[in-house]
């Protein structure tokens, strides 16, 4: 029954040691996660809601690659269909809609007028295509007083249409401009209602090739191509070769300058960073191939887009995609970039713990016995001063006491030594007792006596 109770003295000091000497240690490990979780990034949202113009710059087709693509990644996209660039920036800087991303055209708008947005780089060349009827012209200074479609309202087609006219003094009462859709537009342009059309669309769209081949309708070709691009940076002179939309109908019969601002991706400043990474993963897959005007790998790129590149996007563009998300699926890839910064709280607090912990228990275990050897030195001190006998008697049964003392302290075996070194200490101090004890026991030598009979 003793022995149990012993060992279940032993067992709560050890317990006590344990949570004396991990207690601080977890509380200080626990402030340090908690203080690295508030800076750990929140996990991107499994939604990504994208605005594209239906008759734009072959919008909402790409929309519907990325869908298929992101839905790979466990990400679902919703397409919310615009009126045209205008209003899909509207929607991005707009802080109560749900809108994420939108493909807009270079040129329609800029950060002054949306600050919250962002780009994450140009995706294709979409030619601004003017097809118009009558002799050949070479220039929109010729098509002054005419009747000219230059898109709906809200469209990038119609913003940059009319910026080009007014830059060449198009307009006035004379001229009428017409902001119909592009189907509607093409049709009119057909019957004669209409003297020219301004379209922004891929050179690769079924309507423009279409347009292109009608007799009687011309396609301009711009003059002074070098000098818009010098007036409008975020266009670019492209030369639509001879042929090449018909090789065997030789369409067009001729070399055709065109203008051409970018199709780009731009996303609110909000927009998580592991879902810009992805959506420039799937911007490589879609756009990366040659096109008509397109080389294979120029798209996507970082051009003249009219906001501020995104940080994500300089260093993709920079360094390409980031090495996790080479190698992992985009959930791991990104489960791991976000806890990558727990890391510090192991660096930082486990690893030096790690060392004082042990160190502290093994001080503390000891520091039971240590203390004894107060007892010792005090007892060895009295013994430098000539102690009488009753004197050394009281210290004997003091270091007694302190062996008897130290032998019940509960003690793990691993540190079972630090007893034993005591008792050793012990007896060594019992062993210079008793011999002094001896010694005051011992009689008085005969010349002693001698002396003290002599003396009385």
């Amino acid at each position: 029954m003793k022995k149990d109770t012993l060992k279940e003295r032993l067992r709560r000091t050890l317990r006590w040691d344990l949570w004396l000497t991990l207690g601080p240690a977890l509380v200080i490990v626990s402030v340090a996660f908690a203080v690295t979780f508030y800076f750990v990034k929140p996990a991107p949202p499994k939604k990504l809601v994208i605005a594209a113009a239906g008759d734009e710059g072959g919008f909402r087709y790409f929309a519907r690659k990325y869908q298929g693509i992101l839905a790979k990644h466990g990400v679902t996209v919703e397409i919310v269909p615009t009126d045209g660039s205008l209003t899909s920036i509207r929607l991005l800087e707009d802080a109560g809609s749900d809108v994420d991303v939108a493909f807009v055209q270079s040129g329609t708008s800029d950060s002054a007028k949306a600050p919250h947005v962002v780009s994450l780089g140009s995706l294709s060349y979409v030619p601004l295509w003017v097809f118009y009827r009558g002799e050949p012209i070479t220039d929109l200074y010729a098509l002054q007083g005419k009747r000219i479609v230059v898109g709906p309202d809200e469209s990038g087609t119609r913003a940059l249409s009319t910026k080009l006219l007014e830059a060449n003094g198009v307009g006035g009462p004379s001229t009428v401009l017409l902001n119909l859709g592009r189907d509607e537009a093409i049709e009119q342009l057909k019957q004669g209602k209409v003297d020219a059309v301004f379209i922004v669309s891929p050179a690769e769209s079924p309507p423009v090739q279409r347009l292109a081949r009608v007799p009687d309708i011309n396609l301009l070709s711009f003059s002074r191509g070098e000098a818009y691009v010098r007036r409008f940076p975020y266009l670019s002179r492209q030369v639509l070769p001879r042929g090449v939309l018909d090789l065997a109908a030789d369409v067009p019969d001729h070399d055709v300058v065109l203008l051409a601002p970018t199709a780009n991706l731009v996303a609110t400043d909000a927009l998580h960073p592991a879902l810009a990474y992805l959506l420039m993963r799937a911007a490589s897959e879609v756009h990366g191939k040659a096109g008509i005007l397109d080389r294979t790998g120029e798209f996507p790129a970082a051009l003249e887009a009219g906001f501020p590149l995104s940080g994500e996007a300089r260093r993709y563009y920079e360094s390409g995609v980031p090495l996790l998300h080479r190698y992992l699926p985009f959930w791991a890839a990104n489960l791991v970039d976000r806890l990558w910064v727990m890391l510090v709280p192991f660096i930082a607090v486990l690893v030096p713990l790690g060392r004082v912990a042990p160190a502290l228990y093994q001080w503390r275990v000891r520091s039971r016995i240590f203390r004894w050897y107060a007892r010792l030195k005090e007892i060895e001190l009295q013994l430098e001063e000539s102690p009488g006998r009753e004197m050394l008697d009281d210290m004997l049964t003091r270091l007694d006491e302190a062996e008897r003392e130290v032998n019940r302290i509960p003690m793990p075996l691993a540190y079972a030594e630090n007893l034993y070194f005591f008792r050793e200490h012990v007896d060594v101090v019992r062993r210079r007792l008793i011999r002094r004890i001896s010694e005051s026991a011992e009689p008085a030598p005969p010349q002693a006596l001698t002396a003290r009979e002599s003396t009385g």
